[in-house]
């Protein structure tokens, strides 16, 4: 079994009140009306405030952003212990490994007699029904065996299914939520503009505020757009879990025009965690990208570093989130800090419906400003 968490070393509170709670056009703002933080690490840290809107201007001609066009599942299924008990499962990614099998997590059904709508609960694993050979029974008589523990959270589960997933989690399935949203939502409200390869368990949120206008005002600029695909897994934000392997792919397209965009000077920012971790998964041992196609299980820390990134676009992260690591690879642990601070001190939202931040640690100022 793996370890639990990783120690990020860093140390800030995020107060209840700065989760978001709805999307943001629940709100009374466009997709593309978020708060947009830029830090810029040039010389001495520095940070400006923003909406995203703003980007085209904050981004240069030649700039190439990466973009994961993996669509969101609904990945949260009810079930059944063999004693009739209701729990909710919550699905690892459309593909299984290459033994057959998919990681899940088990839940507890929000409480009969509380608010509506309530999220599923996390269940402490000692706590948890979950054990070797533990039989599930889902909708339209399907069953999932529970096989051995990935983590104390995380089981191998053999699926048995009367169709293909995909059509089965559609005809079945919502998507995941956690208690920081006020209610279910939508799919859609879980889908990216870039959105065409289904198989996420929870949105690559970091691309969510783009909008086909926004697209539009980037590529009008000269600013490039290319795909990559990784499929997320469940991130169960009360565990601050070690990412584990996902399913990626690198197109040649996209690996050729990295590699065009940074030997013109042009800086390559990943949209989201997950594009870093594809992309970097994806690179020689002389540092040039490929294409690749397959699992990774990557975990990038200031220590490995980064090789094609030159900066990122992404949203708020917990203290114990081990993405944080990632972003102190990029970014460094000044801009880093600094840009935490100032987004707590300005009331920025978390999570996946929340605000932006974008990390530019080469810093140079944009062109139009």
């Amino acid at each position: 079994m793996r370890a639990a968490t990783e120690t990020t070393g860093f140390d800030f509170t995020v107060p209840p009140e700065l989760s978001a709670h709805a999307p943001a056009e629940a709100r009374g703002l466009a997709r593309d009306g978020v708060r947009l933080l830029v830090g810029r690490g040039d010389g001495s840290p520095a940070v400006e405030h923003r909406r995203f809107t703003d980007l085209p201007a904050v981004l240069r001609p030649g700039d190439l952003l990466v973009v994961n066009n993996s669509a969101t599942l609904p990945a949260a299924l009810p079930a059944r212990l063999p004693d009739g008990t209701s729990v909710v499962l919550h699905l690892s990614s459309a593909h299984p490994d290459p033994r057959g099998t998919h990681l899940v997590e088990l839940r507890r059904p929000a409480p009969s007699g509380g608010a509506p709508e309530a999220a599923a609960e996390y269940f402490r694993p000692a706590d948890s029904p979950a054990r070797p050979g533990l039989l599930l029974t889902l909708p339209d008589s399907a069953r999932a065996e529970l096989t051995n523990p990935f983590t104390p959270r995380l089981w191998y589960a053999r699926l048995a299914l009367p169709t293909p997933l995909p059509t089965y989690l559609a005809r079945h399935g919502k998507a995941i939520r956690y208690g920081y949203v006020d209610h279910d939502w939508p799919l859609a409200a879980y889908q990216t503009v870039f959105a065409t390869e289904p198989g996420s368990s929870e949105m690559p949120s970091a691309a969510r505020p783009f909008t086909a206008r926004l697209v539009s005002a980037l590529v009008a600029r000269g600013i490039l757009v290319a795909p990559i695909t990784l499929h997320t897994g469940v991130a169960s934000p009360e565990a601050h879990e070690a990412p584990y392997a996902e399913r990626f792919r690198v197109p040649e397209t996209t690996a050729r025009l990295v590699e065009h965009v940074r030997s013109a000077d042009g800086r390559v920012v990943a949209v989201g965690t997950t594009a870093v971790r594809a992309l970097e998964s994806a690179v020689t041992p002389d540092g040039r990208p490929h294409a690749a196609d397959g699992w990774t299980d990557l975990v990038i820390t200031p220590e490995r570093g980064v090789r094609l990134v030159d900066g990122l676009l992404t949203g708020w992260h917990e203290p114990r989130a081990s993405h944080l690591l990632m972003l102190e690879a990029i970014a460094g642990r000044p801009l880093l800090d600094l840009c935490y601070r100032e987004a707590i001190a300005h009331r920025y939202l978390w999570h996946e419906f929340g605000d932006a931040n974008l990390l530019l640690p080469g810093g140079a100022a944009s062109w139009d400003v």
